[in-house]
């Protein structure tokens, strides 16, 4: 079973029904065709077709060896797209990761990519995890926080998120908003559970929110937001998304040392690709013409 070539060369008889027939799918010799068939009987031990005047038909076993033929040629073919998809065309699989927090601003200009491109199948990966890009686990990253430092990768500048602080209308009624930090340990906040959080705006709450006042610490920022919205106390958004949540205010402005960058990442090796490049291309007009 190790030379496909005969494997191949019996599915496409049992396709055909004929040496003639194969053998002009194949590009080759009517005798390459018999050459094959009587080699891989002659490895099995059996017949894998019935030889009559109108051609050749499978005996049971011939058509075992067509099942497992059929779904290796589907694998070939579908690998082959895959591949396709990694060359010069704008197709096949498109593997984007992110923060699930930024979902509501990738996935419009996904889709949008996506109708320029009906040929790519986008597969949109969102976890607080870090995908290894060169693992194969995504093509494009897109990224929050410090400059990603990971080996063999390409990294790009995109856009610095304005972050602000936030609490629910319920929080303000009953605890005010404080004027600056000196009322800071006289309120509650939402803080990362990561106490060593890189994120420009949980620095700025290590130096100047005392530790105690920060009593409800989250993972991720839609658990933030539930937070926040509850009346937990007050937390640290993106201002273009917390717009759209209702019930809840404004604190603080953003401030330019709370901004949080966001960074497009690729491995060196899939990173001039066509399709990646387009992508990239596409993302960075978006965002030039009026943000995520």
């Amino acid at each position: 079973m190790e030379n496909w070539d005969e494997i191949r060369t019996a599915f496409q008889v049992a396709r055909k029904g004929t040496v003639s027939g194969a053998a002009e799918v194949l590009g080759v010799h009517h005798a390459t065709v018999i050459r094959h068939i009587d080699a891989l009987e002659g490895r099995l031990g059996v017949k894998l077709f019935q030889r009559h005047a109108r051609g050749y038909t499978p005996t049971e076993a011939g058509l075992d060896l067509l099942q497992v033929a059929q779904a290796t040629d589907d694998q070939f073919g579908q690998l082959a797209g895959r591949i396709k998809g990694r060359g010069a065309d704008v197709s096949g699989e498109l593997v984007v990761t992110s923060l699930a927090s930024l979902a509501t601003q990738i996935v419009p200009v996904l889709i949008a990519f996506q109708a320029e491109h009906p040929d790519v199948l986008v597969r949109y990966l969102t976890g607080e995890r870090l995908f290894r890009l060169e693992y194969g686990e995504a093509h494009v990253a897109i990224r929050a926080g410090v400059v990603p430092d990971q080996p063999d990768n390409v990294v790009q500048p995109l856009l610095k998120l304005p972050i602000a602080a936030y609490a629910s209308r319920g929080y303000v009624k009953k605890h005010g908003i404080p004027k600056g930090p000196e009322d800071y340990a006289h309120h509650r906040f939402v803080g990362d559970d990561n106490r060593n959080s890189r994120a420009p705006h949980n620095t700025w709450m290590r130096e100047h929110v005392p530790d105690s006042a920060i009593t409800f610490r989250c993972t991720d920022t839609n658990a933030v937001i539930a937070a926040v919205k509850a009346g937990a106390g007050i937390g640290f958004l993106m201002d273009m998304g917390a717009a759209q949540i209702p019930d809840i205010v404004e604190v603080h402005a953003p401030r330019p040392e709370w901004a949080a960058p966001l960074w497009l990442v690729t491995h060196v090796d899939l990173h001039r690709t066509t399709k990646v490049q387009a992508l990239l291309r596409f993302i960075k007009e978006n965002v030039r013409e009026g943000g995520l």
